[in-house]
């Protein structure tokens, strides 16, 4: 099998406008994924937590109930799209988050991770789901009710939301929002990037939700 080291990139994030579809197909169409073989091969890629996503500011949020009318089908969402060179979005995701990254025929990817969600090391990516930070559920329950399926699909494949982790961790999750779950590492980390995609998507908190995220930022630095 032949392999290939990829220089792992991050997408250029501006501040988000009412013209969600634009900034969001600009994200899709190019997120940040060029395929070139210079990478080191010892060389680690970005962890998921670091992101362009801007700050976060909890007291930006609109505080309302979720919109549990709202509906919700996975397949509405189309994921895992094509990013170029045979790889689709899942396949960029474990590149950019892994350590000593291959990539070898039909965007075979292997390596090692970290899933954030847990501190669990894991070297087999069949092992490893490939979650939404904010769920897609909790997405339409926030303000997406009336995102066309070009924003539905740019949101589910923004290398921004997508972490990689164990696929325990992920079913424990589920499409749940921090009042009912946390992850059992870096709950500071999860929660800030939490309303820095929910800001970056001017979606809303609920008020369950927004005092369990001030709960856990009243205990971080």
């Amino acid at each position: 099998m032949s392999t290939r080291t990829l220089t792992p990139t991050r997408p250029r994030t501006r501040p988000r406008s009412k013209a969600l579809v634009s900034t969001l197909v600009a994200v899709l169409a190019v997120g940040g994924y060029f395929l070139l073989d210079v990478l080191d091969p010892d060389d680690s890629a970005g962890s998921a937590g670091s992101s362009e996503l801007g700050e976060a500011d909890l007291s930006a949020l609109t505080i309302a109930p979720e919109d549990t009318g709202a509906h919700y089908d996975r397949d509405d969402w189309p994921h895992w799209s094509s990013v170029g060179d045979g790889c689709d979005a899942r396949d960029a995701a474990l590149r950019d988050q892994g350590r000593h990254v291959r990539v070898g025929d039909g965007c075979e990817v292997t390596g090692e991770w970290t899933s954030i969600y847990d501190g669990e090391v894991v070297t087999d990516a069949s092992d490893l789901d490939i979650d939404h930070w904010v769920p897609l559920a909790e997405v339409a329950r926030s303000g997406a009710r009336d995102w066309t399926e070009e924003q539905r699909e740019a949101y589910a494949n923004d290398p921004d939301v997508l972490v990689a982790v164990t696929a325990s961790s992920n079913r424990s999750k589920g499409d749940q929002d921090p009042a009912t779950w946390l992850p059992d590492e870096d709950r500071c980390g999860y929660v800030t990037k939490w309303v820095q995609i929910k800001q970056r998507y001017e979606l809303t908190v609920d008020q369950a939700e927004a005092e369990a995220i001030r709960g856990v930022l009243s205990h971080c630095r």
